[in-house]
């Protein structure tokens, strides 16, 4: 409306301007007149349009927005006298109150317009500001030309070092030793949590538990886990599904969470932390067999002696189940989180606590506070108000008390132990889990995310019935080359791997069933679709992709790779190339290629230029790694197709091929003469030189004692057709080395036997004329001189003369037949 009238206003006047120019004159001389209304809401608005300067100062307003309106200010009215006003006629009354509108509404109308919006846009503003305001640690600034590079360096400068701080105390590197300690003790622990699984495992089958748990299920929970085999495959996993749907929701209800499960395992920062280590109250207690069979009586437990007892109920239904754990074992990296400080001793009690311990009300006590209520009844207005006592009313005690809140356990929201079932009619094991995240059929959801303290998932093992396990990792894990196996064993040792095997090869049946060849099938092909990376920490030591930046000194890309795929470090990173694993070649220097039997193709160019180490390390053969320090570009390395198998120069009339020291150098069995043989015996060149035939000692090493190495000589290469008759002297020489041995042993039994006729000898001499009664009681005093010997030491002499002279002395007091133990004898 105000709009409308402003427009028409203005075309008004502008048409009237040359036929009535005295009209804005007369209008402004009745401005005084008639615009009360208009004053009296400027006023309750407290406005004042004539001031030069608003009484508090704009907000900044958003980029974008039109602030025309509220920064332009209407001219102020011309003031008239007021005897142009008395000249208006009445007949222009309607014009003149139009032109008073015309005047007026651009000031109200605007203002109203400008506050409204004002009051509208003040959250908006309060948003921005506190938008602005995240930052509290900044201080404010006042002088942002003279202040604001000062702050801004100061803080950067403490935050960087503070972050920089943290961040070394939360990841400290361990040596080696340390690293190879902590794989040992992954390892140990690896085994005893396997043990225990086992454990669990055959208690399930325990026959007694069952009897207790079936119950539990009624007949239509049972045929529903046991479908026909007359139904489609869809129809048995339908029916499978609903009765897991059934019995879980009737477990769940039915089982009560007590104690507190297994959890990962922790490193703890500093040796003082495990001296006053105690388990929380809530931990779970050892159980045996008898206190399992409890738990199955009471449903009542851990989750993990849950997820066994459910395992036990669906066996007892005639369900294929398999008891499946995920290892929490002792990591053996540097990184991950720490046990922590041990929790330090309450000084004073919370308040919570505090009114914990304060005494229940008791109605029947008379509390001295009770005066407290005097004034209050003071007010009532009566004045024997405050003598009344109010009656109190006996309340019934109740003998029954308040049954106490459970206590909340806090623990991972994954679970440690699960089941799986298996679906008869596709042939899959499938998980199921009633009791933590309440799924079955949905593998994906039992993996806890990277920030979870208390659970990591690495090492997911399942046993069946008959004790058989199975690593089933790579059925939950999401990432298990990029980030799971950097956790395992195998990523540890070269030998980690088969290591892993031969523990799983004591829990296997002995024999592959179709069944395990449908489930390794499906494993392969899970780690086979596992996606690219999307993270470039999560390409190193990954055995499908590599990136060019985490290559090794001695690793390069075959000529012509092909990328795969790229990644970016971070939204604004460049871009990187993504290569195969199997595009990824070992180089090494000519010495090196020598030591393990081949040569370098002449005319090759080398593949890599490995730069020179500060520190030059040594190999198991005595040769620098950076090779010849001549080179002014760095050692240069080749690949494998580069190279050649080496041969020495072939044996020619028997006469062996030697180097300028007299051997020759057997690294590996390919590096012997064509026509030679290599007798690997110490009685090798011995043999040799008594059949007087051509040798040369093989070198096959170096040992070292710190940087000097000393060459290994073992065996010797001789001409092929004089391999059997070396063969047959060594043979000679070994009869003959046992016949000596047999020789020196016969003499020294004899000597022996010499030694001990001749002390029988003596001895008949001795005793010859002496009684037999006599002998025997001389080798009775004898043997019991020797045993004081040993039981006094130093007075076996005095002893053993004493008890011989006086015989009727016993401790050195004198024995009295009338006396029995210090009492007369009657």
């Amino acid at each position: 409306m105000a709009g409308r009238k402003r427009t028409a206003a203005g075309n008004h006047a502008t048409n009237a301007t040359a036929s009535r120019p005295s009209r804005s004159t007369r209008s402004s001389t009745r401005h005084s007149d008639v615009p009360d209304i208009y004053r009296d809401m400027l006023a309750q608005a407290d406005i004042r349009p004539n001031a030069t300067t608003p009484e508090r100062p704009l907000k900044r307003r958003r980029p974008g927005q039109r602030n025309e309106r509220t920064i332009k200010k209407p001219d102020p009215p011309q003031v008239t006298s007021k005897s142009q006003v008395a000249d208006n006629t009445s007949q222009d009354v309607e014009d003149e109150d139009d032109d008073v509108q015309f005047e007026d509404v651009p000031l109200p109308v605007a203002t109203v317009e400008t506050v409204y919006r004002d009051s509208e846009e003040e959250e908006d503003d309060d948003d921005d500001i506190q938008f602005e305001d995240v930052d509290l640690s900044m201080p404010p600034n006042l002088d942002s030309t003279q202040d604001g590079n000062k702050d801004l360096e100061l803080d950067l400068s403490a935050r960087t070092a503070i972050s920089s701080r943290r961040t070394t105390d939360r990841r400290k590197p361990i040596s080696k030793a340390e690293k190879d300690r902590r794989i040992e003790i992954h390892k140990t622990h690896l085994l005893c949590l396997l043990a225990h699984a086992a454990r669990r495992n055959r208690w399930c089958n325990d026959a007694a538990v069952q009897e207790t748990l079936q119950p539990l299920l009624t007949k239509k929970m049972v045929n529903y886990l046991n479908p026909g085999k007359h139904l489609t495959q869809f129809g048995q996993a339908q029916s499978l599904k609903d009765g897991l749907q059934q019995v879980g929701t009737m477990y769940k209800t039915r089982f009560q969470i007590t104690e507190r499960g297994i959890r990962r395992a922790l490193w703890a920062d500093n040796e003082e932390h495990l001296q006053n280590y105690q388990l929380p109250e809530d931990a779970e207690s050892p159980m045996e067999k008898p206190d399992f069979r409890d738990a199955a009586k009471s449903l009542s437990g851990s989750r993990d002696i849950g997820a066994q007892l459910y395992c036990a109920l669906l066996r007892s239904a005639g369900v294929e189940a398999r008891l499946v754990c995920s290892l929490q074992p002792l990591a053996f990296a540097s990184g991950g989180p720490s046990l922590g400080k041990p929790p330090k001793a309450k000084g004073r009690l919370s308040i919570r606590e505090q009114y914990a311990r304060l005494p229940k009300y008791d109605s029947t006590f008379e509390s001295p506070a009770a005066p407290t209520k005097m004034p209050i009844r003071r007010r009532l207005g009566h004045p024997n108000a405050a003598a009344f006592h109010v009656p109190t009313m006996p309340t019934p005690s109740s003998s029954r008390e308040a049954p106490l809140a459970p206590k909340k356990i806090r623990e991972s929201p994954y679970p440690i132990y699960w089941v799986e079932v298996l679906d008869e009619g596709h042939q899959k094991w499938q998980p199921t889990d009633p009791l933590v995240i309440d799924t079955f059929w949905k593998p994906q959801k039992f993996e806890p995310p990277a920030s979870d303290r208390e659970n990591c998932m690495t090492y997911v093992v399942a046993f069946e019935a008959d004790g058989t396990a199975k690593d089933v990792t790579r059925r939950y894990t999401k990432a298990h080359n990029a980030k799971t196996r950097k956790m395992r064993i195998e990523s540890a040792e070269s030998t980690g791997e088969r290591w892993w095997q031969k523990v799983l090869r004591a829990f296997s049946r002995g024999y592959t069933t179709d069944l395990d060849q449908i489930e390794n099938n499906e494993l392969t092909a899970l780690e086979v679709r596992e996606p690219m990376p999307r993270n470039v920490a999560d390409f190193k030591d990954h055995p499908t992709y590599a990136l060019e930046r985490h290559l090794r000194r001695n690793e390069v890309l075959v000529p012509g790779a092909s990328a795969s795929g790229t990644v970016g470090a971070g939204s604004t990173g460049p871009l990187e190339k993504v290569f195969r694993r199997k595009d990824v070649r070992i180089a090494r220097s000519r010495e090196k290629w020598y030591r393990m039997g081949r040569e370098v193709l002449p005319n090759e160019i080398p593949a890599k230029f490995l730069p020179k180490r500060a520190k030059p390390k040594t190999d198991s053969f005595g040769d620098d790694e950076d090779g010849d320090p001549n080179e002014p570009n760095g050692t240069p390395i080749y690949t494998l197709d580069q190279t050649k198998p080496f041969k020495h120069s072939p044996v020619v009339n028997g006469r062996i091929p030697k180097n300028k020291f007299g051997n020759l150098d057997i690294y590996v069995p390919s590096m012997v003469p064509e026509g030679g043989a290599y007798v690997a015996d110490e009685l090798a060149a011995r043999a040799a030189f008594i059949l007087g035939i051509d040798y040369a000692p093989a070198l096959t090493g170096f040992q070292f004692k710190g940087r000097q190495g000393t060459a290994v000589l073992y065996g010797i290469v001789i001409a092929a057709e004089h391999e059997e008759a070396v063969g047959a002297v060594i043979g000679g020489l070994n009869d003959q080395a046992a016949t000596l041995e047999k020789e020196r042993r016969t003499r020294e039994v004899l000597k022996a036997w010499r030694l001990f006729l001749m002390n029988l000898r003596v001895r008949q001499r001795i005793w010859a004329d002496v009684d037999s009664e006599e002998e025997a009681n001389d080798n009775e005093a004898m043997d019991l001189d020797k045993g004081k010997a040993v039981a006094h030491e130093h007075d076996l002499e005095e002893d053993a003369a004493q008890q011989s002279d006086d015989s009727d002395e016993a401790g050195g007091f004198m024995i009295d037949d009338d006396y029995a133990g210090g009492f007369m004898v009657e």
